[in-house]
């Protein structure tokens, strides 16, 4: 049980650097929302769409086959960690020179000739993110969690200042004296544009707080060694591309499948976009367990008890999601005031969002089977099927139930793709995983959301806010009931 607690702790620094990193951005969401219109934000969710996309593509899985090759007795001369990053660097070097040259008709394909810059601004920005990927993966592996998230949140603070700088300070200097040294530096026809700015400027100043991690090793590329990382990593990148299509596919074909002009879809994936903010919450604890869960489950994999701890690991992530997922419902009227009031039309899909985050993390979980045993193409399959899924429930529910559908289509593919992962798991890498306790506790906290939701509202103990915490105060009592003793152990250990 002292395994859980170390990577309850390690979860805990990547977690509290990502809430703290990811809060600081998510003060950007208010002032996106209050700033620009639904339309102007969708131009910028459908940015970030395209950049998951490529993010993907761009690293090639070698972030997951570093850690499955690196030399772990001699890190001075790790072959592995230079061979990834020399070959990742020309890959993005590649795709940069590319993009320039294509740059013009690119931008007039996606309906913005009027802004080349959007596009070549965020080509250098998923260039310079992929390239940095590699040494944090280095500073994972060596459990250098705290630097990890110094740079980390470093890198989101500049980008809100920059925001902030953009976008408030600057128009308004501007407003007020337009031949002040402000004109120098701020054009207002660039618009949204500040956005990816602020953006890219942060990840340069994160490529240069990184240089340590891209010198002191003994540099070398291994042909033999690439050939066995690129085997084994190639199937990350379907698994990778087809995550990425479950995740960022609604937003980019909401511009284009809603049944409307193309202002009023920007409008609609703009609102969209912003409600699936306001799941940031569970996505944060997501992101903060993959950063602790990858190293160690390879790291832990030899040991006797290695399937118990993951079951038990599986069990208490999946307690600590539906309380994430009752705190944004239960309390939505006062996370609501995070979106400006015209995005609030898309509160519905909140709920729904958060338990597809849910069932995505349980999917996280269960996929060691193939890590851990070097099907990983067996894994790509379970992520095309999840991926083809998405792809046809958004084609059929996009023009029917608009923004709506595309957050159902979401919460199908990664309920489907958990209990696909768990069947293949039981066959090639088994464990006990507590199944009644895990869905007992997700239906425990639908099932109090539902009250929460059916209950009308009145004076007394029927108040929102009461209410609210009676039923978040029900959910800790029975998980105390029924894990208290457990929890107790883990952390005397």
């Amino acid at each position: 049980m002292g395994i859980i607690k170390k990577l309850a702790s390690q979860t805990a620094i990547y977690g509290i650097s990502s809430i703290f990193g990811r809060f600081l951005n998510y003060l950007l969401v208010p002032l996106y929302t209050y700033y620009f219109s639904a339309a102007q934000y969708g131009v910028v969710s459908e940015f970030y769409a395209y950049a998951g996309f490529f993010s993907v593509l761009l690293l090639f899985g070698f972030e997951t086959g570093y850690f499955r090759f690196r030399d772990k007795e001699h890190t001075g001369r790790d072959v592995a960690y230079s061979t990834a990053l020399i070959f990742v660097v020309l890959v993005n070097l590649g795709f940069f020179l590319g993009i320039l040259l294509i740059n013009k008709r690119l931008s007039t394909a996606l309906n913005y000739a009027n802004h080349p810059e959007y596009v070549l601004f965020f080509t250098l920005i998923l260039t310079l993110d992929a390239i940095a990927s590699i040494p944090f993966a280095r500073l994972r592996a060596e459990d250098k969690a705290f630097r990890f998230a110094g740079i980390k949140v470093t890198e989101i603070l500049m980008t809100v200042l920059l925001s902030l700088f953009f976008i408030v300070y600057c128009p308004k200097v501007y407003a007020e004296n337009p031949q002040s040294w402000i004109s120098k530096i701020y054009d207002p026809d660039i618009g949204i544009g500040y956005i990816f700015i602020a953006n890219l400027i942060a990840s340069l100043f994160k490529f240069l707080l990184l240089l340590p991690q891209l010198t002191g090793l003994v540099w070398g590329f291994d042909r033999q060694l690439f050939g066995r990382m690129i085997r084994y990593s190639l199937p990350m990148v379907v698994i990778g591309f087809a995550g990425i299509i479950n995740e960022m596919l609604d937003r980019a074909l909401l511009k284009y499948m809603l049944p409307y002009d193309l202002h009023s879809n920007m409008r609609m994936l703009g609102i969209y976009s912003a409600c699936y903010k306001l799941s940031i919450l569970m996505s944060l604890f997501i992101q903060a367990f993959r950063y602790a869960a990858e190293p160690f489950f390879f790291a832990y994999s030899d040991n006797s008890d290695a399937r118990t701890v993951y079951a038990k690991v599986l069990k208490f992530f999946v307690i600590f999601c539906v309380f994430i997922f009752l705190l944004v419902t239960l309390f939505i009227d006062f996370f609501k005031y995070f979106v400006g009031e015209e995005f609030r039309a898309g509160l519905e899909v909140v709920p729904v969002l958060l338990l597809a985050n849910l069932f995505l993390g349980i999917y996280v979980n269960l996929s060691i089977w193939y890590k851990l045993t070097d099907r990983t193409l067996m894994g790509a399959f379970v992520s095309l099927g999840g991926a083809a899924l998405t792809i046809a429930l958004n084609i059929w529910w996009i023009p029917e139930f608009g923004y709506v559908g595309s957050a159902w289509a979401t919460l199908a593919c990664y309920a489907s793709m958990a209990v696909v992962s768990y069947l293949l798991g039981r066959r090639y890498y088994p464990v006990a995983y507590d199944v009644k306790r895990v869905l007992g506790y997700i239906m425990l906290g639908v099932g109090l959301y539902g009250v929460r939701e059916q209950l009308p509202v009145g004076t007394g103990w029927q108040t929102p806010w009461l209410l609210s915490i009676e039923l978040m105060s029900i959910y800790i009592l029975v998980t105390a009931l029924f894990e208290g003793r457990q929890l107790k152990v883990i952390v005397k250990r």
